[in-house]
């Protein structure tokens, strides 16, 4: 049956939409089947027209239930939950239906100590450094006070997600014939990091764009730096 992934988190603005679309557009360029599912309600429902992935609108209780049981009846899928924000009790509800959660974070001291409490809250959860600084004493900076302010987590904070201007065309209702290399690049990163985690073998030969010398295959990660690895992530 499918993976349920939630991308959820009690503060807004740390970019849980644009890591969905990303992590579902990856996984699309990757040769796996997702699904990019919206329960924000102060969100518009987007097409799938363009896009590696389908999405599907659950912004209701009844239409949520009738989306994750369906994603459970499909061999080989991967749904990809967008949370919204500032919404604690529909976070735990989606914390308990999903393999894993994702909580992205922007750089502030104020994202990171609500970060650190929603990994207390949910220990099945991964942070997600989001829309980092790609400029090099920013990045310095900002991953120094990751390191400072959430040492006791560091097995469970993922490879940054650098911010791109060109990753708001997936949130349009559109999306262009032709992403940008750059992004179609930062999506298949995330996508990879993503696989890794679920254990998900990836042959770089599914890798669409790859086979024709778009990008290099990158590294994977080795056991020994994963967070956590399948047969911990349902305690």
């Amino acid at each position: 049956m499918a993976e349920i992934i939630c991308v959820i988190g009690n503060k807004g603005g740390t970019g849980k939409t644009t890591l969905s679309h990303m992590l579902c557009q990856g996984l699309g360029l990757l040769g796996h089947r997702s699904a990019c599912v919206l329960t924000d309600t102060t969100r518009e429902p987007l097409k799938p027209d363009g896009r590696r992935y389908i999405t599907a609108d659950a912004r209701t209780r009844e239409s949520l239930t009738k989306v994750v049981d369906k994603l459970r009846t499909l061999d080989n899928w991967i749904g990809v939950i967008d949370g919204g924000g500032n919404r604690t009790e529909m976070d735990r509800k989606l914390y308990a239906l999903s393999d894993i959660v994702l909580l992205p974070f922007r750089e502030s001291h104020e994202d990171i100590r609500t970060v650190v409490r929603d990994l207390e809250m949910f220990p099945r959860a991964y942070a997600v450094p989001s829309q980092w600084s790609t400029n090099p004493w920013q990045r310095d900076a900002a991953d120094r006070s990751v390191l400072q302010m959430m040492r006791p987590y560091r097995h469970r904070i993922l490879n940054p997600v650098n911010a791109l201007s060109a990753s708001k065309l997936l949130l349009q209702k559109t999306i262009p014939d032709q992403l940008p290399t750059p992004l179609s690049n930062a999506c298949r990163a995330l996508g990879r990091q993503i696989l890794e985690v679920l254990e998900i073998d990836h042959d770089d030969a599914l890798d669409i764009g790859y086979e024709h010398g778009e990008v290099n295959p990158e590294v994977r990660l080795a056991a020994e730096e994963m967070p956590m690895r399948l047969a911990s992530r349902r305690n």
